[in-house]
């Protein structure tokens, strides 16, 4: 197959998004495939390695992301999985999600069919058992040959104990170039302390670039070689905030890929995530879309 630019690795979820006195409504989640998704919106080659049921959840995701251009990778010899993953999505008065899971990542041993030059992992897949063991071999391979990014996305319910938890997140930290996180995520983590001090912290370990969302206080990174960057959120009418970190993690990586210093990499990525956030379920926008908000 040809190489795309990007490779992301992780889950594919069945978002149900269910709030009171409405049907439920069923959206392509997951924040791996909603990253591989923001970035074949946006235009760049990107294949997807994940797991995905010939059901109905999964033949929705499988349209959803082919719609965008992404090439689905399935491991070699290890069939469907059983079902595809789902997650009952609750939306709080401000829009904000909590899950609840229905999920297993049993990724095995595998190698990539091509060569990629920056590979993502994030949320789930990077530390649940036993799919975490094949995500992090694969990363080890190709650390030094291709880029490495990586975003927690803490999901409090499916991370177990919790020192085992932040031990199982700082070693993807240490293998990564690029780090993004929310400043919820650093909360569950580290409770108390300040994010600013966290990402000082994860830079310490090894990536050149740690950066922090914070909904409506925009977002800001720092980089080893001790630069602060910060970015504004604009006010929008909010319809949820499923999947906006994500917009922002593509679009970010979609900045740095095509030449964007930190200041308007964050830029775009933070506009990313504020029109996501004013469209119901994880809906990134296109390049055209991005670039008419940057105007």
């Amino acid at each position: 197959m040809t190489s795309p630019h990007f490779v992301v690795i992780g889950e594919c979820v069945a978002d149900v998004v269910r709030t009171d006195g409405a049907p439920d409504v069923v959206h392509p989640g997951g924040s791996p495939a909603n990253v591989a998704y923001g970035l074949g919106r946006l235009g760049e080659p990107v294949a997807l390695l994940t797991q995905l049921a010939d059901d109905r959840y999964g033949r929705l995701i499988r349209a959803h992301l082919e719609s965008a251009g992404v090439t689905l990778l399935s491991p070699a010899g290890s069939g469907d999985a059983p079902r595809t993953p789902s997650a009952v999505v609750r939306l709080d008065e401000q829009g904000r999600a909590q899950y609840a899971f229905d999920i297993g990542w049993t990724l095995p041993p595998v190698e990539l069919p091509c060569s990629p030059r920056h590979l993502h992992i994030g949320s789930i897949a990077a530390v649940t058992a036993p799919g975490a063991a094949a995500v992090l071999a694969l990363v080890e391979r190709w650390r030094g040959r291709a880029g490495v990014s990586y975003d927690p996305n803490v999901r409090p319910a499916l991370m177990g104990e919790h020192d085992e938890a932040v031990r199982r997140v700082e070693r993807c930290v240490a293998l990564s170039d690029l780090v993004k996180a929310s400043d919820e995520d650093l909360d569950w983590l580290y409770p108390g302390r300040d994010p600013e001090e966290v990402a000082r912290h994860w830079l310490g370990l090894g990536p050149a670039t740690v950066a922090v969302t914070r909904g409506p206080a925009g977002a800001f990174a720092l980089t080893a070689d001790g630069r602060r960057v910060e970015t504004p959120a604009r006010t929008v009418e909010v319809a949820d905030t499923v999947g906006a970190g994500d917009a922002f993690t593509a679009a970010l990586l979609h900045a740095r890929r095509t030449g964007a210093g930190l200041d308007a990499a964050l830029a775009r990525a933070t506009a990313a995530a504020t029109l996501t956030v004013t469209r119901p379920g994880a809906t990134p926008p296109d390049a055209a879309e991005l670039a008419s908000a940057l105007a």
